[in-house]
């Protein structure tokens, strides 16, 4: 059994206790671990005048968690070579060419400085523009409003430009691109723009206002339609692959991960590319909530126990606190659980004469190739944290650095004797002596 499933119990009560505390009127919840929906429940109703319950197959607003979407968008056109993170907004939307330092990068971490929403916006009056091309036509009220770099500051305006990027540079309209380039290559059969489709319309959950002075809780308003900056509807099942997709062998999902820009000098959160990060005690949750009328939802993780939680509410309630909470119980049941030991895969032929020991006379210290857990490594006996990995290239004695160390996307490159023994390896910056076997 998966070591989640020894904690349901747990995951329930925590569930269950969270939503009638804070009468709610419901959840579906889902716990993944590697590449599995580990766990889900549905709490409460989707929809009370139905008394119908939550399924892991329900569809909910899940608002600017679609913002991951289209920060990933954007990272495969930079992957692409279509465009690249330091490009000024207006290279690619030239409307708005007089935001002077506001770039791609900046606007995925929300530190270009760019006024918050759209002109004219009233959430609570549900007046809201949701297309890019009317914005557009007033561009000249799209300002900065602090100058980039120097806070934090949340733009949906500011994502829904990068919408208009990912359309204009792939040449294909947005919701086109997200669908063919991500969901459906997924299997995220249930995760859709509006207008939603008969089949999948009847599969949402009705979302509700929050209580004030009775536990009568309302249907809410409806929302105004958005795309980029937060406009899909999910499931369960559906962020369980997100969330499994995130733990793949994939150097571009890692450095959307990583932490850019502090939020407050407290350190507890960072933005990375499209992510957040949110420390709690000693735990770093990578994630992303979404608020939209009638709807909260979280969606968290943890790359290196490989552990996440999704958090679904149809009603007002803290999405991100539950989805931590939830996450905690796993990843500790996951982390206490006896490893599963595998075979090691061998080491390629042609990779053996590469290991070995490698020596530098000025330091009087060595450096170790070796082959693990799948990939050429280099171990270093005096910094136990240093271990960068070796990722080959066209040239068999020439290997990249891994991302993750201060060598990170240098050569790590070997040479050879005239009798074709390797000699030295040269990493980064310096050349270390290989340490050959007595014959």
């Amino acid at each position: 059994m998966d070591p989640v499933g020894e904690v349901a119990s747990r995951l329930e009560a925590r569930a269950a206790s969270y939503v009638k505390d804070n009468r709610l009127p419901g959840a579906a919840l889902g716990v993944v671990h590697g590449d599995k929906l580990a766990w889900w429940a549905g709490v409460g109703f989707a929809d009370i005048a139905r008394r119908q319950a939550p399924e892991r197959t329900t569809l909910y607003r899940i608002a600017s968690i679609t913002k991951t979407f289209t920060g990933t968008a954007i990272m495969r056109l930079r992957d692409a070579g279509k465009l690249r993170l330091d490009d000024p907004i207006g290279v690619h939307v030239p409307e708005v060419d007089h935001l002077e330092g506001v770039t791609i990068a900046r606007l995925l971490s929300h530190e270009s400085g760019l006024q918050s929403e759209p002109p004219g916006t009233d959430w609570r009056r549900a007046r809201y523009e949701g297309l890019v091309e009317r914005n557009l036509e007033r561009a000249e009220e799209i300002q900065t409003r602090v100058p980039p770099s120097s806070q934090h500051k949340y733009s949906n305006m500011g994502v829904q430009l990068l919408g208009e990027v990912v359309s204009r540079v792939s040449g294909m309209p947005y919701v086109d691109y997200v669908r063919s380039q991500i969901f459906e290559p997924l299997g995220m059969s249930g995760t859709a723009f509006e207008p939603l489709s008969d089949v999948l319309r009847k599969r949402c959950a009705t979302g509700y206002t929050g209580r004030f002075v009775s536990d009568d809780l309302e249907p809410s308003a409806i929302a105004p339609t958005v795309w980029a900056e937060g406009g899909l509807w999910s499931c369960v099942d559906d962020l369980g692959r997100w969330l499994s997709y995130q733990f793949s062998d994939d150097p571009t999902l890692r450095e959307m991960h990583r932490p850019r820009h502090l939020v407050d000098v407290g350190w507890t959160q960072a933005f990375g590319l499209a992510w957040y990060g949110m420390r709690r005690g000693e735990q770093i949750w990578i994630m992303h909530s979404g608020a939209l009328h009638g709807f909260r939802s979280n969606v968290c993780f943890d790359p290196v126990s490989r552990v996440g939680a999704i958090t679904l509410i149809n009603g007002v309630g803290d999405a991100s606190m539950l989805s931590m909470d939830l996450a905690e119980i796993a990843r500790t049941a996951v982390m206490q659980s006896a490893p599963a030991i595998e075979p090691p895969a061998p080491a390629p032929v042609e990779y053996l004469p590469l290991l070995g020991i490698y020596f530098d006379h000025d330091l009087g210290t060595t450096r170790r190739v070796e082959w693990r857990d799948g990939r050429l490594a280099i171990i270093a006996p005096d910094l136990p944290a240093w271990t960068p990995t070796l990722r080959p290239t066209e040239d068999p004695n020439v290997f990249l650095i891994d991302p993750g160390f201060r060598e990170s996307g240098e050569n790590a490159v070997f040479t050879r004797l005239p009798d074709g023994r390797v000699e030295s390896i040269f990493i980064a910056a310096g050349t270390w002596i290989r340490l050959l076997p007595a014959r």
